[in-house]
């Protein structure tokens, strides 16, 4: 009797599948302007901030490149520690997905599975930096859609599928 490894070609059946097929780094940078004074005591716990974006677009009949956008920095103007921005994709087979309900998946489920890898290469960069190493907290992609989906229909424009 033969096994399946789960490499198979054969269909799922009509049963929806989402698929990572490869995830990369695409641009990262750290940036330790200050060094080394900033890597002394400080006086006062540095202002955190950090920003997120999900881009998508087809790559091939199923396929999907979807990235996120991760910039951060801790500290301001000369008392800068760091800074970075990373820019973290993966490509992602939909297969037995309808097509209303691909956007969600595309720009929920997928930067939902890329988080935590993004995630580990921003605390590592800065660990190696000199600093303590910084946990992103986990982000709610549902309600960031939910919010993006709200500003698209106040603007009236229509929400369109990743190109």
């Amino acid at each position: 009797m033969a096994e399946a490894n789960g490499n198979d070609a054969q269909p799922n059946n009509g049963v929806p599948a989402l698929n990572a097929m490869v995830q990369y780094i695409k641009d990262f940078s750290f940036e330790n302007p200050n060094a080394p004074r900033s890597l002394g005591p400080q006086s006062k716990a540095p202002n955190i901030s950090i920003q997120v974006n999900v881009n998508a677009k087809q790559v091939a009949e199923a396929d999907f490149e979807v990235e996120i956008l991760l910039e951060g920095s801790a500290g301001e103007g000369a008392d800068l520690l760091f800074k970075f921005e990373l820019d973290y994709a993966g490509i992602f087979r939909l297969q037995n997905i309808a097509a209303s309900d691909q956007h969600p998946v595309i720009m929920i489920e997928c930067p939902r599975l890329l988080f935590p890898f993004a995630r580990q290469i921003v605390a590592d960069a800065v660990r190696n930096g000199g600093f303590p190493p910084l946990y992103i907290d986990p982000i709610d992609f549902a309600s960031l859609y939910r919010q993006k989906m709200a500003e698209v229909a106040a603007t009236g424009a229509p929400a369109t599928a990743p190109n």
